[in-house]
């Protein structure tokens, strides 16, 4: 049985989805202003983590995750370029699915584009006003009433009674920092000088949606009136999941989600991320400063999600150290040569298959189940140096290890390099050099070889060449 933190109710629970063996998940997407940081990103792994797991437990995850390409942030940049709304979002778009392929996160069910659905957000806003939570205010925009939903602050532990000001305040932006609860809007009337041509018509009036309604509608028009799990990033809790339950429910008369996951930030060094600090990153200034997409995919799901994750450069170096040790067990297992005896290579499997469902079903415990993968190839290269690994233990590793990348997402295999003809001609020259007990020739050849990104390995079968 899986357990998760709710943060709705601040426990760990038992999770049973709707459906049994369906579950329906939405995760809250990029704002498409600008390129991705790793601190999005952390968030982002960590929801591939959970889809994995997911369906490492048999289940069949649906997930929708939107893509925000209207709000108060996009429309200020295509302005500010003299672009249209899609010219300017559409190249972020094209760079965050990208970095996702190089961060190895699987594709998911359904990617909606806020701009795609301003329909069902225009009939969801036209429901509330229906049922009397929502009302146009003198601004032109339409606004949802929070003292028509008594419910509204138990995700985010905020009591409406504790209030002076209560719904008397109205907030018409798509964020707002302090923990300050007003009457939220749902359609923000058009302001020629704020928005330019970027409008869309509805029954009251030219404007646009504001970012709370859209992941209502893409969410309940796509996977409908019940989630399973939602999740997002601790910065989301309030206002923009408050808000959500609210107007959802308003609206359908159906509690919105069962389980709330939300992962915590990422600092840098010990520090909030900021550009003014240097400290600032996206994907592709750490893949410049020549990182893999996996080792940084590593580092960002080696941390419990509901713990901080302090992101240092050596903590880089620490991946990079953990997968080579990865890449390396790979390497001798593909080449071994089997033993005379067959040792209890089942056994351990069944034993770190174990380790690692147990640590994962109590709400995604990273750590003892990386380390029960690490204590696997400890115990598996001691048998290799024993010769207890038979042709039926050699294939037993190999497919459980294909079965924990699809959990992990962080091997590599097969991987063919490219010899450039010089290094080859040098890997040959020493071989020569070596068996003429040339050592001196065979040692410059080594350093001609190390200075050109390789390396040489001892194998059973005899020196071969490998990227370093």
């Amino acid at each position: 049985m899986i357990t998760f933190f709710n943060t709705l109710t601040r426990t760990k629970e038992p999770f049973t989805p709707h459906e049994d063996k369906i579950v329906r998940l939405y995760t809250c997407g990029p704002t498409v202003y600008h390129y991705a940081h790793i601190g999005n990103f952390r968030t982002y792994v960590f929801e591939d983590l959970l889809r994995r797991t997911l369906q490492y437990f048999g289940y069949d995850v649906q997930q929708a995750m939107n893509i925000t390409d209207v709000d108060d942030k996009t429309i200020k940049g295509a302005i500010r370029d003299n672009v249209t709304l899609d010219a300017y979002t559409t190249p972020y778009t094209n760079a965050f699915l990208e970095d996702l392929k190089t961060l190895n996160c699987q594709d998911v069910e359904y990617r909606p584009k806020a701009t795609d659905y301003i329909p069902d957000m225009i009939k969801m806003i036209e429901q509330l006003i229906e049922k009397g939570v929502a009302y146009k205010g003198h601004d032109g925009s339409v606004y949802f009433s929070i003292e028509k939903f008594p419910q509204y602050g138990a995700l985010s532990h905020l009591h409406l009674d504790e209030l002076k000001e209560g719904g008397s305040e109205r907030v018409s932006h798509d964020e707002y920092d302090k923990e300050r609860v007003a009457d939220f809007v749902l359609w923000k009337g058009y302001e020629e000088e704020r928005d330019g041509k970027i409008y869309w018509e509805s029954p009251w009036g030219k404007g646009r949606p504001g970012w709370h309604i859209e992941c209502s509608a893409m969410a309940t028009s796509l996977l409908g009136p019940k989630l399973d799990i939602h999740c997002g990033a601790v910065d989301n809790i309030f206002p923009h999941h408050e808000n959500e339950i609210a107007q959802s429910e308003a609206c359908t008369g159906c509690k919105f989600v069962k389980t709330w996951l939300h992962s915590e930030h990422l600092i840098v060094d010990g520090r909030k991320m900021s550009k003014s600090l240097g400290n600032f990153f996206t994907l592709r200034d750490l893949l410049n400063k020549g990182y893999q997409g996996r080792e940084i995919r590593y580092l960002l799901l080696s941390v419990h999600y509901r713990t901080q994750l302090n992101f240092t450069m050596e903590g880089l170096e620490a991946s990079r150290h953990a997968l080579k040790r990865l890449d390396d067990f790979v390497g001798r297992l593909q080449d071994v040569v089997p033993g005379n005896t067959e040792g209890d290579v089942n056994g351990l499997v069944t034993t770190t298959r174990e380790k690692i469902k147990q640590a994962l079903a109590d709400d995604l415990n990273i750590s003892p189940a990386l380390a029960a993968l690490f204590d696997l190839v400890r115990h598996a290269n001691q048998m290799i140096d024993e010769g207890m690994i038979g042709h039926r233990g050699k294939d037993v590793l190999l497919q459980f290890l294909h079965e924990l990348d699809e959990l992990f997402g962080i091997f590599i295999w097969n991987q063919e390099i490219s010899i450039p003809a010089d290094v080859q001609e040098a890997f040959d020259k020493r071989l020569v050099a070596r068996k003429e007990k040339n050592w001196a020739e065979a040692d410059r050849l080594r350093a001609v070889i190390h200075s050109a990104g390789f390396q040489i390995e001892d194998t059973a079968q005899g020196p071969k060449l490998k990227k370093s």
